[in-house]
């Protein structure tokens, strides 16, 4: 896997982080870099771990599923990215929108954002990629989102978040796709 395919992967599992980020901002009558940085290191720190566990799930049954790995790599992307884009467009809401530091909210939001990055460390073990560097690079993309995201928030409101969790959807899907043309043949990259 091409180091703008795992970019672009990093992106589109930040997406639900950077909403939340968003959120945060909205709350917020002025930028507050503690909570910035609090949202980096927590959504950041959480989509990074959960790679790694997932990709260490995953290892203990790829042997079984080679044949079909890249099906599975396709579906888990394919699920994830069509959850958060069918999320985005019915609009839902939920308490994450709140303005709460506390290590109780930010360990759920983190767990609740980072979900999707469970299932592509599932993936990743399924195509054999380079795990640290991976992870390293979805951890730092989502820190950096994150910490954005709180400044867009404060500064524009809700008009991105929407938009956002459409793109890293689509984003998701195309990987999944590209990844199972691939396998399959069709793409010869």
């Amino acid at each position: 896997m091409s180091f703008l395919e795992l970019f672009l992967i990093a992106v589109g599992v930040s997406m639900d982080a950077f909403s939340v980020s968003v959120c945060k901002g909205l709350t917020t009558k002025r930028f507050s870099l503690k909570m910035a940085l609090t949202c980096g290191l927590w959504f950041g720190g959480f989509q990074a771990l959960m790679p790694i566990i997932g990709y260490f799930l995953g290892s203990q049954f790829a042997y079984y599923v080679e044949s079909v790995d890249h099906w599975i790599a396709f579906g888990l992307l394919f699920l994830i990215g069509a959850n958060m884009i069918r999320e985005a467009v019915a609009g839902k809401e939920d308490s994450k929108q709140t303005n709460a530091l506390d290590f109780k909210t930010m360990f759920l939001l983190a767990v609740a954002t980072s979900i999707d990055a469970l299932a592509v460390g599932v993936s990743f073990a399924c195509i054999q990629v380079e795990l640290w560097s991976s992870v390293a690079l979805i951890g730092l993309t989502t820190f950096v989102f994150s910490v954005v995201g709180v400044k867009i928030g404060n500064v524009f409101g809700t008009k991105f978040k929407k938009n956002a969790e459409v793109f890293g959807g689509i984003i998701l899907i195309l990987i999944g796709l590209k990844i199972l043309l691939e396998h399959l043949d069709v793409l010869a990259f």
